[in-house]
């Protein structure tokens, strides 16, 4: 993962050059209140209910090289890449395990790959249910002005994640459903990337995931995606 993202850095940077994009500051929001208001009817038109009630969602990442598992009721993740297997802990990570090729790792080994895992986990789970996460803890909401008039849902993360300190600039249609956000991260010098968010399915438990992202000219597939009970 580290080095998909060092390459997607790199050929981002070249087209900040090429194509001589400037880079957006991050906008400053207000409104709070309303801001929650439109963070759930967003939640609302995604069945958010019927996400809170799945218990097993599966999907992959980064052309399926990254795959996982997640049980949400025992907040458990199995996450398998290259010959790794993690049975990744969410709740006390020192229960965590991890095999090679079909062999348990040391404890030292084992403290690395299952800290890796947390990390890909962190990232390629925020590109399935990052609406879902407009409430965690650590966040911030208000409202910002778009150019067509209407208002985007800012949501910023204090904490929490692999990155504190990112914000996400919610683009949605007149139903709430989001169609696109903006980003401000670490990882991408970038400020106001967009990313689409508009490949919309919904799952056998009800609740709608995205199949599919377009960030500029590549597309971040999420594999088989599923969300049942």
């Amino acid at each position: 993962m580290k080095k998909f993202l060092k390459i997607l850095v790199i050929l981002i940077l070249g087209l900040v050059i090429f194509l001589w994009i400037k880079h957006e500051p991050l906008p400053e929001g207000s409104e709070p209140q309303q801001a929650d208001k439109l963070a759930v009817k967003m939640l609302n038109a995604l069945n958010h209910e019927k996400y809170k009630s799945t218990r097993f969602l599966e999907w992959s990442f980064q052309n399926g090289a990254n795959n996982y598992k997640w049980d949400k009721e025992t907040g458990t993740v199995v996450v398998k890449w290259d010959d790794y297997n993690v049975r990744l802990d969410l709740v006390t990570h020192a229960s965590s395990t991890a095999e090679k090729a079909g062999t348990m790792l040391s404890d030292e080994e084992k403290d690395k790959i299952t800290s890796k895992a947390l990390k890909l986990f962190n990232n390629d789970s925020f590109w399935l249910v990052a609406p879902f996460k407009v409430f965690d803890r650590g966040t911030t909401r208000s409202l910002v002005a778009l150019e067509d008039g209407s208002k985007g849902l800012l949501v910023t993360y204090s904490e929490g994640g692999t990155t504190p300190g990112d914000s996400y600039l919610w683009v949605l249609n007149e139903n709430g459903f989001p169609i696109c956000y903006k980003m401000w991260v670490k990882i991408i010098p970038l400020g106001g990337l967009e990313a689409t968010w508009d490949d919309w399915q919904v799952m056998e438990s009800g609740a709608f995931l995205p199949k599919s992202h377009q960030l500029g000219p590549f597309t971040l597939g999420m594999g088989d995606v599923r969300a049942y009970n």
